[in-house]
């Protein structure tokens, strides 16, 4: 058998400098909606069970148009495996996620990227919590550098002080690092700093790529977006989930569904959000104008799905191998404009 062909790949700056990434983000939500990922704890514990199914996501997302295969090590981390009790596979989980992901990356000339966040118990009045939170970091980049990632995603954090303290640590093991905030309903950081202000001392810490990721969407997005790029120079980036959140409901967790009565604690975040899912074209408006602000990394987060990834990538100019799947609705039996689609169709299409 031949062995599979290794792709070299131009760094994340590189890259940047040239134009835009594209990162898919979204492996929670997208296998939890599977049936292969709880909802709630969000472990993913399907790196370990079904490690095929993953490395199939990777490769769809990349077919799609992502630039970076990211390892599912996202709430990977030590506080998680011991809420479900599984603490003593958190090398292993860490290891096999960055195996997969490395595989796919080298093999498709993609970059290759390792994965911290919020660790939960990020506490700034508890000296013991800052020293638990570093050490769950230096584990998992460990594993990451060990394994030779591109780069290392620090992500979803809403404490400023708990980003600077993954940024150090990625900086300590020498790697590039890209650095998300997440804002939940207020326009500030737990600890009361401004987005901006934020942003410029990630910045200022050594950032190589500063940004917002997930819990809010496009439209409660930009608003913030528009403030960081006015505050930093270095490469931004932006990662909405594809939820329709308003300034009235800004972050997804805060959607409420009133026109159903049957939701669980009558809220609609994480498994009834379906109501609220932006469509494709949204994604890639969204795409655009963050492009023209001069944002180069772009991606969705929870809730995205290969379709999104490719209208963000096709907004963008590319046309990634799925483009070729793109729709064409001229051949459609009713919509068609197709000289064989039949007409007695075509002039039903007011009743259909």
């Amino acid at each position: 058998m031949a062995a599979k062909r290794v792709v070299k790949t131009k760094s994340l700056l590189d890259r940047l400098s040239a134009g835009p990434v594209i990162c898919a983000e979204g492996y929670l939500f997208e296998f939890e909606r599977r049936g292969y990922l709880q909802a709630g704890a969000f472990v993913p514990e399907i790196v370990l069970e079904q490690p095929h199914l993953v490395e199939q996501l990777h490769r769809e997302f990349v077919h799609a148009g992502s630039d970076v295969v990211q390892a599912f090590t996202y709430y990977a981390h030590r506080q998680k495996l011991r809420i479900i009790g599984r603490e003593k596979d958190l090398a292993r989980m860490n290891r096999m996620a960055l195996k997969i992901a490395k595989k796919v990356a080298r093999e498709t000339g993609t970059l290759f990227a390792g994965d911290i966040c919020n660790t939960n118990i990020y506490d700034p009045a508890d000296p013991k919590s800052v020293k638990a939170v570093r050490g769950m970091f230096e584990e998992q980049v460990g594993w990451a550098a060990e394994a030779g990632v591109d780069f290392i995603i620090g992500e979803t954090f809403s404490y400023g002080q708990e980003a600077l303290i993954a940024l150090d640590v990625i900086k300590q093991a020498k790697k590039t690092a890209a650095i998300t905030l997440a804002m939940h309903q207020d326009d500030v950081t737990r600890e009361g700093w401004s987005v901006a202000d934020a942003a410029k001392r990630l910045e200022a810490a050594g950032a190589d790529v500063v940004g917002l990721n997930c819990i809010r969407g496009p439209r409660t997005m930009m608003p913030l977006l528009k403030r960081i790029r006015r505050a930093i120079e270095c490469p931004m980036a932006a990662l909405p989930v594809p939820f329709r959140t308003s300034p009235k409901q800004p972050s997804f967790q805060s959607l409420h569904d009133a026109n159903c009565q049957c939701i669980p604690g009558d809220r609609a975040f994480p498994t009834a959000l379906d109501p609220f899912t932006c469509n494709r074209y949204e994604l890639g408006e969204f795409a655009k104008s963050a492009y023209a602000m001069g944002i180069r990394y772009l991606g969705v987060c929870c809730g995205a799905g290969p379709h999104h990834i490719r209208a963000v990538a096709e907004a963008l100019g590319r046309k990634p191998p799925a483009s070729r799947f793109s729709p064409d609705m001229s051949k459609h039996a009713f919509l068609g404009t197709h000289r064989l689609v039949a007409k007695v169709n075509r002039r039903y299409v007011g009743r259909l």
